[in-house]
């Protein structure tokens, strides 16, 4: 990514400006910063870790459960050790091949953890309504290539938007009032046309999230359709509980993601920090909450993770 062919009147750095006017505040915004993404390296890492272990648990919902976790990892990982550099040591330049790596993993990660909650959906549906073929339909080595299908999706429809930007004139005018490297964010400090960067940026947000999203909300009405079908009312709290976890994340991810698409794009009256920290919450806190809302409400998962903590 760092051999973009830049044009020749792009800067050879760009300048991360951090939260815009609580610059005071950094190093006390750090202190949340560095608990969130602490809690997310351990939780993800204690999922990735007793899956790995368990051999009970090599099954296609909990590989699809560490496909979740590393995506976390990274998701956080893009964000938040150059915004940490930010408020502890000011170090606020970044390379601009740096910044496109940066903007390309973000985006990427973003749109392959959709991918991988469209495809816990499907294995959700699966598991509800043809549950006698569910081990025959969803195998270990299927979710894998559901997975590098995902990948494929995930770099064809993404690598556009740093490559798209590394042909634009850059003005004198380097520094980016964010924590990283936002894709409109940069592109708004090109001197030409940005209508294709915007128009794509669009695309890639509203046609294939959005593609997701509605897979989604159709799985999961065949779902309610089926369970309203089951007269037991011990199976019908049973198959709600294999859903809630899934639920829960997919409610978390989505209210933080719209939140802060919408008030960045149309959000003009909204103070510049609110949008910085918006944004910011959305690569923090769903990866911190995923793997707690997993351990609490999959018992398989809480019990072998109860035993090795105990151990421990």
């Amino acid at each position: 990514m760092a051999a973009f062919n830049l044009s020749p009147s792009a800067p050879s750095t760009f300048i991360l400006a951090g939260i815009s006017g609580l610059e005071a505040a950094h190093v006390w915004i750090s202190i949340p910063f560095s608990v969130f993404y602490i809690i997310c390296l351990l939780g993800n890492c204690m999922v990735l870790f007793v899956v790995g272990k368990e051999q009970t648990l090599h099954k296609p919902m909990y590989l699809l459960l560490c496909m979740l976790a590393l995506t976390d990892i990274a998701t956080s990982t893009s964000v938040v050790p150059k915004a940490l550099c930010i408020f502890w040591s000011n170090l606020r330049g970044i390379t601009v091949g740096g910044c496109l790596t940066q903007m390309f993993f973000l985006h990427a990660v973003s749109v392959m953890q959709s991918a991988i909650l469209v495809t816990m959906a499907f294995d959700r549906y699966i598991a509800i309504c043809k549950p006698l073929r569910y081990a025959t339909i969803l195998t270990n080595a299927r979710i894998a290539n559901l997975g590098l299908l995902g990948l494929i999706r995930t770099v064809l429809f993404v690598l556009p938007l740093p490559l798209l930007l590394s042909r634009q004139p850059f003005c004198a005018n380097h520094i980016i009032p964010h924590t990283y490297c936002e894709h409109m964010a940069v592109a708004k400090m090109s001197c030409g046309d940005i209508t294709v960067n915007r128009t794509y940026g669009l695309v890639v947000t509203f046609v294939v999230l959005g593609l997701d999203l509605w897979l989604v909300v159709f799985s999961y009405s065949l779902i309610t359709r089926a369970i309203l079908r089951i007269s037991s009312k011990k199976a019908h709290r049973k198959a709600l509980n294999t859903c809630t976890a899934h639920i829960c994340v997919m409610l978390m991810s989505c209210t933080f993601f719209l939140f802060s698409t919408v008030t960045h794009r149309f959000g003009q009256g909204i103070a510049p920090h609110v949008h910085i920290i918006l944004a910011n919450l959305h690569f923090l806190v769903p990866p911190m909450l995923n793997p707690i809302i997993y351990g609490v409400k999959t018992k398989e998962l809480r019990d072998k993770m109860g035993k090795y903590t105990c151990r421990r």
